[in-house]
């Protein structure tokens, strides 16, 4: 009989840690043990050092919590903090235009993890959140993203299992490819309905510096967030978030068009 192997300590801790959401802010010991799936016993010696390194601490009910010390330590050097201090400003002026949700969002272990929003109080969409991830095939920025990363990036993830999110969700290999084809030709995706049936994410592309000799690296995706209803705004929103895109792209020393 094949001996389970045991997680490492530091997996064991990002169980943990993983445990809590954007809905699910605390927990009480009990209910960190079953959704991270470690024993009681173990949950509690670990969470104890956790509380004593500041990284969870203690609601007032005695339930756990992520710390500040986190929020410290992942702010320190994150390269998302500096995107998001060069982004935010032309975020800004393109909300301003479009009155509308608008998200920045990287690649992250085969992921679209969203780091930046703007909130329009005139929206009623609530997805996109910052540290929310979706799946790239499954959102606009997503497609962005995937569409001018490096052929080993786009490789991976159309090799790997597509989770069908919505009824609209393209998970076929090469429909995506074609998908992504034309994203690159046009410089903008907005499929309808592909990760939340009631929105359209038109998304672009804001590049990064690239190593010397190669073309500019993608370095996110600008999102602008629409209601379903709303889709005849997408010709008039493109303009507007390129724009702010291009202004980003050269904030961060990229070449816009890349």
């Amino acid at each position: 009989m094949t001996t389970p192997t045991r997680d490492s300590i530091i997996s064991r801790v990002v169980r943990i840690l993983s445990c809590f959401d954007r809905k699910t802010t605390a927990l009480s010991l009990s209910s960190l043990a079953r959704r991270s799936g470690l024993p009681l016993t173990t949950t509690h010696r670990l969470t104890e050092e956790l509380v004593r390194h500041g990284l969870l601490e203690r609601a007032g009910n005695g339930d756990l919590r992520p710390g500040l010390r986190m929020w410290e330590l992942a702010s320190r050097a994150s390269p998302a903090l500096t995107l998001r201090e060069v982004c935010r400003p032309f975020m800004e002026d393109l909300q301003a235009t479009v009155r509308q949700h608008v998200t920045l969002a990287v690649v992250d272990h085969g992921t679209a993890l969203y780091v930046e929003r703007l909130s329009s109080p005139a929206s009623t969409l609530d997805a996109a959140n910052i540290a929310e991830r979706m799946p790239l095939h499954a959102s606009s920025s997503g497609l962005v993203l995937l569409a001018f990363s490096n052929p080993a990036v786009q490789r991976q993830a159309l090799e790997a299992p597509l989770e069908k999110v919505t009824p609209e969700t393209v998970t076929d290999p090469e429909a995506l490819r074609r998908q992504l084809a034309d994203i690159r030709q046009k410089g903008y995706s907005a499929p309808p309905g592909i990760g939340r049936t009631e929105w359209i994410g038109v998304a672009v592309p804001v590049f990064g510096p690239g190593e010397a000799s190669q073309r500019p690296q993608i370095a996110a995706a600008l999102n602008c967030i629409l209601p379903r209803a709303e889709a005849e705004l997408v010709p008039r929103v493109v303009p507007a978030l390129t724009t702010a895109a291009h202004g980003m792209t050269r904030a961060l020393g990229g070449a816009p068009g890349a």
